[in-house]
């Protein structure tokens, strides 16, 4: 397979967001559980969730191919541009999606099952959401937000171990938090780009931006707090700081996606990393 060819399948699948799904890891670090055997369950947890999300990703360029060939920068994506055929898209978003129950079906040892129940609610959530509940205000920052969620308890789930009220508000928060300021900056450089933006303002969205911003830090430092390890708290400063490189770059930027701006900003990068590690650290020791 040729180089460019990789490229394309890379874009397609949009191998570059599957670092949300490093959320997975959260349950299973956090409970202080680090054995061999979750670990690897985790790591495959985290393919299958990934193959999952790429079908969705695919059945959107499918769905919306047309207007994102007039679009400024999804034209340049491989089915708007033609770099990769439909025929070849819905052949590997059926090769995934298989690949994704199988490997469920390996960690759990049967079909029916609760984490196989959480892929379902996010395929079919992710699906709803772009057939249409994408254009009711509101709603669509919930559904966005409910992706986050589900990775957590899909994580969960496959270590079988409960997720904590104080990490659910958290995790819940923050989605909110990135949902409203991914809407905004939409809103404020390309309104047209979707019809739920009509049903915004710039001051709603900034306004309950930054609420969930609050809400999350307090839920955080709460989560923090709850935990065993006298040190935790020491995380706070340092989300606080991650939170604030990240505001920074939001304002100044068009973009609004949070993936991208991790990706673009090597400093916040950085520091997320710093703050990956000093939590592993923390919680497996």
């Amino acid at each position: 397979m040729k180089l460019k060819h990789i490229k394309n399948f890379f874009e397609l699948i949009r191998i570059k967001h599957w670092i949300k799904n490093f959320l997975i890891f959260i349950p299973f670090v956090c409970a202080k559980i680090v054995t061999v055997s979750n670990l690897y369950k985790t790591i495959l947890a985290f393919f299958a969730f990934s193959f999952t999300s790429s079908v969705i990703y695919i059945i959107n360029d499918i769905r919306d191919v047309e207007q994102d060939k007039l679009h400024p920068k999804k034209k340049k994506r491989p089915l708007a541009s033609g770099l990769v055929k439909k025929k070849t898209a819905i052949i590997i978003a059926i090769v995934f999606g298989i690949l994704s129950i199988a490997i469920n079906y390996f960690i759990n040892k049967s079909f029916l099952n609760n984490s196989v129940y959480i892929l379902l609610s996010y395929f079919i959530i992710n699906l709803l959401y772009s057939f249409g509940l994408k254009n009711i205000s509101i709603l669509d920052i919930l559904l966005l937000a409910t992706s986050y969620i589900l990775r957590i308890y899909y994580g969960a789930f496959i270590v079988e171990i409960p997720v904590s009220n104080w990490l659910f508000l958290t995790v819940f928060s923050a989605s909110m938090f990135l949902g409203f300021g991914k809407r905004k900056k939409e809103l404020v450089y390309n309104k047209n780009v979707r019809k739920v933006l009509e049903q915004y303002s710039e001051s709603f969205l900034d306004k309950f931006q930054y609420l969930m911003l609050n809400s999350f830090l307090i839920f955080y430092s709460l989560w923090a707090i709850e935990q065993d390890d006298k040190y935790m708290v020491f995380s706070v400063p340092l989300i606080i700081v991650v939170v604030i490189r990240y505001c920074l770059i939001i304002e100044k930027s068009e973009e609004g996606d949070p993936t991208t701006i991790i990706y673009q900003d090597k400093i916040l990068f950085v520091l997320c990393l710093i703050y990956a590690i000093a939590m592993v650290l923390l919680l497996s020791i």
